[in-house]
């Protein structure tokens, strides 16, 4: 094999790294459906609990704010423990969270719940980032960005059809419950099979968590790495709370017809991010990345300013669109996750996920207040204009991804990655 051939080849997962990403796939398929599936009980939720759409982005920015504020609390001491430890401590968290989710019996009992949830599901993520750093390679992290990830396409395959079959059935408070049952399975498969990860504490350089805190945000690096995420965070969070409510009053699509299009887009999002992954890992990622959000951009335009439209062609914008806003994601993260060292992992990841968070609670409480329902069952007004706002964004954060790829091409020449 030659010097280029060796310098291009991918390298192959172990066994133990297949189970890795199979476990931490599952945990991210749990936290992303519990997320994901407020969305589709949007119109259920409004019409139920009598409420305006700008009290549903409180709801769902309710989650999102507790996810970013714990991220925060957390950064500073998340790499001075057992990364399996941390993955099981907030995961038994997010369990108890969501069982409250579906025992609460009005608005504000829900709102306090969905807090408990993010106080701990939003780290989840961060701790999970972290595990795949310490595992995989820069040069492997584009295919398992692109598996795990494909926890948002399995929960719109699997999860939010059968969440709106059991919401449709025995009421709303039903698919959290659902969800709740699933991950106490995950958990303990976590407890028996994943390996400690303890590497990270030999490097440990800060003596408090403070200072190990203020040490990660001080880095110009990282803050670049955080306005990329935070930006794309924004994008991703505008249109998705109404997607439902848009879908039933705008597009004329009913209820029993919803769990189609989830279904059907989640369907193309398991083909397509392996696909990108595989893409990324053997081309240059942020190129894949600029092709993806152009892509994202067109759809978007168009499917925002749709009116009542025939079920075939909602599928299809739905699939051409949900192709671009995830595509975005494969390679950006694998970027993201390449600017830490080893001894800032934790901490970077926790940050990271906590403005994404943040950034996504802003997004969603402006989108209530922009989109404008006059009654339970009128078209949503401004939708369109949510679209315009996305376009904007997405440009921007082409310009600081473009940085964060050229930040660890020039890294690269210098040291190989820690």
């Amino acid at each position: 094999m030659s010097k280029e051939q060796q310098k291009n080849a991918v390298p192959p997962f172990s066994r133990y790294q297949k189970f890795a990403i199979f476990v931490l796939a599952l945990t991210q398929f749990t936290v992303i459906l519990d997320f994901m599936v407020m969305s589709p009980l949007g119109d259920m939720l409004m019409k139920s609990l009598d409420i305006k759409p700008h009290h549903f982005g409180l709801a769902v920015s309710a989650y999102a704010f507790s996810a970013g504020i714990s991220g925060l609390l957390t950064a500073g001491f998340a790499d001075k423990f057992d990364r399996k430890k941390l993955l099981l401590f907030f995961y038994t968290g997010f369990i108890a969270g969501t069982i409250c989710c579906g025992i609460a019996g009005s608005y504000p009992l829900l709102v306090c719940a969905r807090i408990i949830t993010g106080l701990f599901g939003g780290v989840i993520g961060s701790v999970s980032m972290a595990i795949i750093a310490d595992l995989f390679s820069i040069e492997q992290r584009g295919r398992v960005m692109g598996f795990v990830q494909m926890g948002f396409g399995a929960s719109q395959v699997l999860g939010i059809p059968v969440g709106l079959f059991l919401a449709n059935t025995w009421g709303w408070h039903s698919p959290f419950l659902w969800v709740a049952a699933m991950a106490i399975v995950i958990a303990f498969l976590i407890a028996a099979k994943l390996q400690p990860l303890t590497k990270h504490l030999a490097v440990q350089q800060d003596k408090t968590a403070f200072t190990h805190l203020l040490h990660t945000i001080s880095k110009k690096d990282y803050r670049i790495a955080f306005s990329a995420t935070a930006l794309l965070a924004i994008g991703g969070f505008m249109m998705m709370p109404f997607g439902s409510a848009f879908a039933i009053n705008n597009l004329g699509i009913t209820q029993k017809q919803l769990p189609i299009i989830f279904m059907v887009a989640g369907l193309s999002t398991l083909i397509v991010m392996p696909l990108i992954g595989k893409l990324s890992d053997k081309v240059d990622k942020f190129r894949i990345f600029t092709f993806a959000c152009a892509w994202m951009v067109v759809m978007v335009t168009l499917y925002t300013n749709l009116a009542v439209t025939p079920l075939w062609l909602v599928v299809i914008f739905n699939v051409l669109m949900m192709a671009g806003i995830m595509s975005r994601m494969v390679p950006s993260t694998a970027l993201v996750s390449a600017v830490p060292v080893l001894r800032d992992r934790g901490a970077f990841m926790s940050i990271n996920s906590s403005l994404q968070q943040i950034a996504g609670g802003i997004a969603a409480a402006f989108a209530g207040m922009i989109v404008v329902q006059k009654n339970k069952f009128s078209p949503l007004e401004h939708y369109n204009t949510l679209g315009y706002i996305i376009v904007g964004i997405t440009s921007l954060s082409v310009l600081l991804i473009y940085r964060v790829s050229k930040m660890i091409k020039n890294r690269s020449r210098m040291q190989p990655e820690m």
